[in-house]
């Protein structure tokens, strides 16, 4: 096969499908933009610089690849000034687990440690008593009319589950989850200047408050994950102060990853549920689809639509040539409608073998997706249990993001 350079009219038609992606219409709805880019290819020029991926199988393949690595802390130094990869908060989170590669990645990984069976069932037993409390609180609004299930239910279950489990004070849950809602924009595709300086500030808070909270855990340890990842650190780590500091980023890591994008796939889950009368009675009737309806809903809009790699060495993608330390996104929410993977891709079918990049893949993994499951399958089995069937009231509003997919509201009221 040969290898093709990248014509500048293939560049600004990219340019002109992702600036409807940043469009509010292409934020609500962006896969008939999809469709168009896995149209030209599974591979093509992004217009700021580098490529993008479409096609499931390949973004499979780079997503699996040991030559394919995170841009990493030493990458994003190589970066000319002024980009979003020299500000603060993309700083800091370089030294977290998500944008390390081996052997780095894999010390910090060991220390992490696993949600091993018998933490699944212990977070599993917090997770069910606060669903209940959660729909019991829902249940009362929409005696009153309609009630935002993004606010009272999607929102506060992330925060709760993990604050829980980390041991964070439950005052301080909101301040927490507003920070994350900030901090993810240093992780987006195209962060504007303000939204950038709004990461900056959340990242500098998030740091003030975990390195204050790992230094109370170093001399008052408890049975708590923190106190022992202390003890994992300390173990290799002979320098106190840099097994602290790792702690840190661990634990930061560890907020960020629960609270955003599984808030986003509760919300996004309930939608599809509540827009669809059918699809709630079949959950209601076939309790045993429940993980398949959440497998679904991660293949069917994921919370999390692109996730970069670059390139080990020059190679060759598709029939494009990639240049050492060029940046590939990868588009798994355009990869999810891949009609060369998924049998009429744009229609949700909970009975569909489950295959999705929703998680990532490879050595970065999502490291909670065990406890991402575990919620939303609670969540989805209380709720129709529980509730009568719940209507849509309103489509809900989506948050300025490309990359990270984040529903403001879902209004929803008695049927």
């Amino acid at each position: 096969m040969g290898v093709t350079a990248t014509p500048s009219s293939d560049r600004r038609a990219s340019a002109s499908l992702f600036s409807r992606l940043r469009t509010a219409r292409g934020q609500e709805d962006p896969f008939p933009i999809y469709e168009e880019l896995l149209s030209r290819g599974e591979v093509g020029p992004a217009p700021w610089g580098g490529s993008f991926v479409t096609g499931f199988a390949m973004c499979d393949q780079v997503l699996r690849s040991r030559d394919w690595l995170e841009p990493d802390k030493r990458w994003r130094e190589r970066q000319e000034s002024g980009t979003r990869w020299n500000a603060s908060s993309s700083r800091e989170m370089s030294n977290t687990l998500a944008a390390l590669n081996p052997p780095d990645h894999t010390r910090a990984r060991r220390a992490a440690g696993t949600f091993d069976r018998a933490t699944v069932e212990r977070i599993g037993r917090s997770v069910s008593r606060t669903t209940d409390q959660l729909l019991s609180t829902l249940a009362e609004r929409l005696r009153d009319g309609e009630a935002d299930f993004s606010a009272l239910v999607s929102e506060e279950l992330p925060v709760a589950t993990i604050g829980d489990w980390l041991g964070l004070p439950p005052a301080d849950w909101p301040r927490l989850r507003e920070l994350t809602h900030d901090q993810v924009f240093t992780q987006e595709l195209l962060p504007s200047a303000s939204q950038l300086a709004a990461s900056d500030a959340a990242t500098a808070e998030l740091r003030a408050y975990f390195t204050s909270l790992v230094k109370d855990r170093r001399a008052h340890p408890g049975e708590d994950p923190v106190s022992r990842w202390i003890q994992s650190w300390d173990a290799v780590e002979p320098d106190r102060d840099k097994a602290d500091e790792a702690v840190y980023f661990l634990v930061l890591f560890v907020l960020l990853a629960a609270l955003e994008t599984t808030a986003t796939l509760l919300t996004t889950m309930t939608l599809l549920l509540v827009e669809n009368p059918a699809r709630w009675d079949l959950v209601a009737d076939r309790p045993d689809l429940v993980p398949a309806f959440v497998e679904e809903t991660l293949r069917y809009d994921p919370p999390t639509h692109v996730i970069s790699r670059v390139a080990a060495a020059d190679c060759v993608l598709g029939d494009m040539q990639i240049r050492k330390d060029e940046m590939v996104h990868l588009l798994v929410g355009a990869a999810h409608r891949d009609p060369a993977k998924h049998r009429e891709p744009d229609v949700f079918d909970p009975l569909r073998p489950p295959a999705h990049l929703a998680f990532s893949g490879g050595i970065h993994y999502c490291l909670g997706a065990p406890l991402a499951r575990l919620e939303a399958q609670t969540l989805l089995r209380k709720l129709v249990r529980r509730l009568p069937r719940l209507t849509l009231v309103r489509r809900p509003s989506m948050a300025a993001r490309v990359a990270f997919r984040r529903p403001l509201n879902l209004d929803v009221a008695l049927a």
